[in-house]
This record gives C-alpha cells, sequence and structure tokens, in this order.
C-alpha cells in the first residue's frame, strides 16, 4: 500500500515517507479486515464445503479467487499510477483506489481461510489415515511444503522484483498465475 497505492517511498524525501507511512497505516486497516473475512469464512467452510460438492472443488474455487485478486491488484496499482501522473507526483490515491485496495485487502481472507489454514491439514490427515501413513509424518511434510515455498519467495522476491523495475506488479503477476495454476491442479489431481 505504501509503495504500490500511496507512491510513497520509506527512504525518500520527507513527501514521499508521509505517503508511504499512510499507506502502511490503510494497509494495517485492510490487515484487519482481512482477518475480519478469514474469521467468518472459518466459520462457514464445512457448510460451503458441503453446498459446492466437498473439499476439492471448494479448494480450487478459492484459488481462482486468489488468482483473481492478485490480478486486481494489478490493475489497483496501474490506477494508482495513472492517478499520480495527471494529479501530480505527490497526489494520494483517490477514494475509489483506496476502497478498491482494501476491498481485495479483505477479500483475501477468503482463500487464505481455506487453503492456508483448514484443508491442507485437515486432506492431509483424512488422506494419510485411509492410506495407512502416518498423520505426524505426513503433516511434517506438508509443513516443509508450506515453509519451503516461503523462503524462496522470501529470498527471491525482491532480485525478482528489481530485474522488472522493482515494486510488486511482478510478484503480483506470478502470484495470479501460480493461484490459477493451483485451481486447476486441485480440481483435477486432488483424490
Amino acid at each position: 500500500m505504501g509503495r504500490e497505492v500511496y507512491g510513497g517511498d520509506s527512504g525518500g524525501t520527507e513527501i514521499t515517507k508521509k505517503l508511504y507511512n499512510q499507506g502502511v497505516h490503510v494497509g494495517a486497516l485492510g490487515l484487519m479486515l482481512n482477518a475480519i473475512v478469514l474469521g467468518f469464512m472459518s466459520l462457514g467452510v464445512e457448510w460451503i464445503s458441503r453446498k459446492m460438492g466437498g473439499a476439492k472443488r471448494l479448494w480450487g474455487v478459492v484459488n481462482f479467487v486468489l488468482a483473481a485478486c492478485l490480478a486486481m491488484m494489478v490493475l489497483v496499482t496501474k490506477l494508482a499510477i495513472d492517478h499520480r501522473r495527471t494529479a501530480g507526483e505527490f497526489a494520494g490515491p483517490t477514494a475509489g483506489i483506496r476502497a478498491g485496495a482494501l476491498t481485495l485487502f479483505a477479500l483475501l481472507g477468503i482463500p487464505l481461510a481455506v487453503s492456508h489454514f483448514q484443508y491442507p491439514f485437515a486432506l492431509a490427515s483424512i488422506i494419510s489415515s485411509s492410506s495407512g501413513a502416518g498423520q505426524g509424518l505426513s503433516l511434517g511434510v506438508l509443513n516443509l511444503a508450506i515453509v519451503i515455498p516461503q523462503m524462496v519467495v522470501s529470498l527471491g522476491s525482491g532480485p525478482f522484483d528489481s530485474w522488472f523495475g522493482g515494486g510488486n506488479l511482478p510478484g503480483f503477476v506470478v502470484g495470479a498465475i501460480a493461484a490459477a495454476i493451483s485451481g486447476v491442479v486441485a480440481l483435477t489431481v486432488l483424490p
């Protein structure tokens, strides 16, 4: 929010630092909205899963929701950049751009509730139990499958973004593509 939407810079001039801080404050509000949506979604996951025909279908659909939200973040960022070109370099985003970014923050709580906090662990337990594998070992391997990609992203996103001129847009694009592929894999490969 501080850099992409507000056009600030944490190491720049006083004006850009102020814009960056405003963006960080609004981003914190976005994370709060994300947590609220995540909490409500977590309460309804089981019911929604039954209505949609099972975990496999729900997991696939929320990956497409994630892909759409990340793609829309590219649009929000482009709109903010275009607004700064016309209104001035140090103009904050319009209310519509802020609302769009906050809406996306909130909507990202939906896939987070399903694909990161509940289903991977539930499916690993169910599959390992039915196949005779140890649940402890299966959950340990699942944790490694979650943590290792996070480490790769943490170490590689900075250089990756700098190859494309800085900013987070390349990460949003790659994330959207990866989420869409994950949605297809969830619908076609999961047992």
